[in-house]
């Protein structure tokens, strides 16, 4: 046993867990061994620790556990777990406590800062029930209430106003403890005047009660001055009195005045084991340990009297002190000595080595006395390991005690209620739980704020907003309001599945009750509103937060400026684009483009541009970036007369336009069609001084994009002769537009061109030129014409080797590796490549055209939309149906949908 009792606390714990008893808490091992069978499934699935995984989330077990769960229970369905736990639930119903509370609980009234007690109402409500007041009754109705300080103490003023019954001096220390322990100490001083002013009525030794009260209530100087008073006046405490006053002088931490109390009990002959545990205790407090364990083994030695409450302190003072091999050799000392119960030492030293983490040694410990002694933990025991399993997520632990629980006959508490809710919850069986939950009226279960947070957390992670939401409104109407988490949990899931009249009353309660949610609580609804096109709404609760000095999120204002832009309501869009930059966030250019875009789509689209543009001056530091904005903006909207106001500007507030300033202005000409305007533009910036490249290449694409090729190419060329290197992408889109009006002859010496100042032929490039050359003989013909074909490099021959090779169309028996091997050299293959030889080759030989897939894929291609329609073309073309729709449900899953022309080949 000493070996046992050591290696729970020193050697690393494991996991130790005898069989399942036979009797279950169904009644039939089947149905028992299925349940643990599922419990244990899902247990280790419920310890994984994924990066940003929220505890208040479960997991949900898959749905073929379910399934074989549902099979194996008795009659199929979770109806028999519900069941069972809620006949376990009710075994421990006390039905006339109950009704006693119940009708007490009927009738609280608050006044003032005092908890008034409403006699006449609770007279008529007890008066019914036919109690036969004894002390026992009332003790028991005091210790099952315990928690219902109001309820208790106006049974105790009711009990104390019946003329069968005056209180004892053990029903005024439990109304003491009562309101101790609820940390009510102005309620319970008040209780004590009104007493000491009522003094004629009561039976019971009026000094012992106040002494005792005050002791209690942690004023050992009052209590102390009492006790003078009485013994001035040559009366004295009783030993149950001077018991609670030695208890209490210890727990009030006044050593000295202990010793002198415990030799006036010594002297006065009221010395007991009461004492002698009271005197451990209190050299625990002083951590004078090995005093405690000498003055405890003197007892033994000395044959005095000892009584359990002296083990288990210093057993919880070696705990507490981290001596847990001492405590451990405690036990087994004693326990082998048999001169005392040790049922309250086996109880604190496993709540001990529960509070210390040591589970593994806990579950040894308490299978080993329960094989060696029959040794049961009480329900608080139990309820204290079963609650910190389930914060370690060990569901199989916890389903295994309350196995032992129900064979036991141990009557669950109100604690164990609610870790069996919260354990349903952690396990994926949350439809289990809220069974339980709902008949909680039939064994008066009232669920604690974990377990209103565990249903709540656990049904909106798994989709039922509904029924989260209604466990919610149940909790607030017991008095009971979620936690920062659990608010947060349920006020995504209400904007996530768009409950946002639901939303409105979560907020609306919670400013009730003075809870302020997180910032990012009110940016997930605002956000929620402006997606359901709730926009007034969701700007009259941003306007709250501005004015209750909350500063919504960028992405907040991102979402109603969004929204109001597709409302077409620009002057509130430009208004918050103000204001969100008065609290400090920087909006995008694109978020600017957006806005200027619909403020010119509005009436006097001017007056609008301009007000904003004075707005943004007028509250900001003008700088080159918000000038360029506006520039932008303007041009998107169509507007380049309002860019060229706002350039002009530039230069009268002393702002020197950038670069990025004239390429922006460039473009908003160009984009609009205002060629004439852009070339204008373009050599009044060239008028004394060499302009960039940038602005060559900006000139060049636009123009080409303004559908102009010949001006295009004519600045491209004085670029060159500025010996300024154009960029890839002038070459691309020059070289696309010339090929559309089939200039090839200037398209091969442009090529020739870009190559001479080291641009290579782009993947761009080269799949313009395979198009066209596929299209006609032309661009081949202008290539053999060209001086490049006679006097070119090694790549001119070979690209010009290619172009004829697709001018040719392709020859379907011509080695496909070799052409892609042939391309390479000329260009980088990207997809669009593949598609125009799948195209080619899935015409005339399908099985050509599934190789090369395969090869393109093996080769890291990713195919898109085309690839799969080109294919499922040419199946069908070839008559080859199944294998047409089979390459369709492959586009489908790759995430593709065909469109209506291919849809007709099947």
């Amino acid at each position: 046993m000493m070996l046992t009792l050591r290696c729970a606390c020193v050697r690393k714990p494991r996991a130790f867990l005898p069989p399942l008893p036979i009797i279950s808490i169904y009644g039939d091992t089947t149905a028992a061994a299925a349940f643990f069978f599922y419990i244990s499934t899902t247990a280790h699935s419920s310890n994984r620790s994924n990066i940003g995984y929220n505890p208040f989330y479960h997991f949900q077990p898959p749905s073929a556990a379910a399934a074989a769960i549902g099979s194996e229970l008795q009659g199929g369905s979770q109806e028999d777990v519900v069941h069972s736990f809620r006949e376990w639930f009710k075994s421990g119903n006390k039905p006339l406590l109950d009704r006693i509370f119940q009708s007490l609980a009927s009738h609280n009234e608050e006044f003032g800062d005092h908890l008034e007690l409403s006699r006449q109402a609770v007279d008529a409500a007890l008066s019914q029930l036919g109690l036969r007041l004894t002390e026992d009754l009332v003790l028991e109705v005091l210790n099952y209430g315990k928690h219902h300080v109001l309820s208790c103490l106006k049974f105790f003023d009711w009990a104390g106003r019946q003329p069968v019954f005056y209180h004892s001096r053990s029903t005024f220390n439990a109304i003491f403890k009562i309101l101790y322990r609820a940390k009510l100490k102005p309620l319970m001083l008040d209780f004590l005047e009104t007493y000491m002013k009522r003094r004629h009525d009561h039976r019971v030794r009026f000094y012992n009660t106040l002494v005792m009260g005050y002791a209690i209530a942690g004023k050992p100087e009052v209590a102390l001055q009492l006790f003078g008073r009485m013994r001035f006046q040559g009366i004295d405490l009783d030993g149950y009195a001077y018991h609670v006053l030695l208890n209490a002088m210890v727990e009030e931490n006044c050593f000295d005045v202990v010793e002198m109390l415990a030799k006036q009990i010594a002297v006065r002959g009221l010395e007991s084991d009461i004492t002698h545990s009271i005197l451990v205790k209190s050299f625990c407090k002083q951590k004078q340990l090995d005093k405690a364990e000498l003055f405890l083994r003197e007892l033994v030695g000395s044959n005095r009297v000892l009584n359990q409450y002296a083990v288990g302190f210093l057993v919880d003072g070696f705990c507490k002190n981290n001596q847990f091999e001492k405590a451990a050799r405690l036990v087994e000392e004693f326990r082998e000595l048999g001169v005392v119960p040790m049922e309250r030492a086996y109880s604190v030293w496993i709540t001990d080595l529960v509070l210390a983490g040591k589970l593994d040694g806990v579950l040894e410990f308490v299978q080993s006395m329960k094989s060696l002694e029959g040794y049961v933990p009480d329900v608080f025991r139990y309820n204290t390991l079963i609650c910190k399993l389930l914060r370690e997520n060990r569901l199989k632990d916890v389903c295994n005690l309350l196995m032992e629980m129900k064979e036991k006959n141990i009557y669950p508490d109100q604690v164990t209620m609610n870790a069996v809710l919260c354990f349903f919850c952690k396990a994926g069986m949350v439809e289990v739980a809220l069974q339980l939950y709902n008949t909680r009226a039939e064994f008066s279960l009232s669920p604690s704020s974990m377990a209103y947070n565990y249903i709540i957390n656990t049904l909106s992670g798994d989709g039922s907003i509904d029924e989260a939401y209604g466990v919610l409104k149940n909790s607030l109407d017991q008095g009971y309001f979620p936690g920062k988490k659990t608010f947060f949990i349920l006020a995504d899931a209400l904007c996530r599945e768009g409950k946002l009249d639901k939303m409105k009353e979560l907020i609306l309660v919670a400013l009730e009750r003075n809870f302020m949610p997180i910032d990012s609580i009110y940016d997930k609804f605002i956000t929620a509103l402006c997606k359901a096109r709730k926009l007034e709404d969701g700007y009259l609760l941003h306007g709250q937060l501005n004015r209750s000095g909350k500063v919504s999120s960028k992405g907040t204002y991102f979402n109603l400026i969004s929204g109001f832009n597709k409302s077409n309501r620009g002057d509130i869009a430009a208004r918050l684009l103000i204001e969100m930059q008065e609290k400090g966030h920087s909006p995008t250019r694109k978020l600017f483009r957006a806005v200027i875009c619909c403020l010119c789509d509005m009436e006097n689209p001017e007056k609008q541009f301009l007000k904003l543009l004075e707005m943004q001056l007028s509250c900001h530091e003008p700088n080159c970036q918000i000038y360029n904005f506006f520039i932008d903006g303007a041009g998107h909207a169509g507007k380049p007369e309002l860019a060229r106001e706002v350039f002009e500007t530039m230069w009268r507030n002393g702002i020197l336009p950038n670069l990025s300033s004239e390429i922006l202005m460039l473009q908003s000409y160009l984009k609009n069609g205002r060629v004439s305007e852009a070339l204008n533009f373009f050599n009044d910036l060239s008028q004394g001084t060499k302009l960039r490249r940038k602005l060559y290449n900006t000139m060049i694409v636009g123009l080409c994009k303004a559908n102009k090729p010949d001006i295009a190419l004519g600045i491209l060329m004085k670029m060159r002769e500025n010996k300024l290197k154009p960029s890839l992408e002038c070459y691309e889109v020059l070289i696309q537009l010339l090929c559309s009006y089939k200039k090839y002859d200037v398209v091969v010496g442009l090529i020739e061109e870009m190559m001479e100042v080291g641009r290579h032929v782009s993947s761009f490039i080269g799949n313009v030129l395979l198009v066209h050359s596929l299209k006609t003989n032309q661009l081949y013909g202008a290539w053999v014409h060209s001086k490049g074909s006679h006097n070119g490099t090694s790549f001119n021959l070979l690209l010009g080797e290619l172009i004829g090779t697709f001018s040719h169309h392709i020859r379907v028996n011509q080695d496909v590796e070799d052409l892609e091997k042939v391309i390479e050299q000329c260009f980088p293959l990207d997809i669009y490549t593949y598609n125009m030889l799948l195209r080619r080759l899935s015409t005339n030989n399908i099985d050509l055209a599934c190789e090369l897939f395969n090869r393109l894929c093996q080769k890291g291609y990713e195919p898109n939309q085309w690839t799969y329609e080109i294919l499922v073309h040419g199946f069908s073309k070839h008559g080859m149906t199944t294998e047409a729709k089979r390459w369709v449900e492959e586009m489908f899953k790759k995430g593709f949908h065909p469109t209506e022309n291919t849809k007709l080949f099947i």
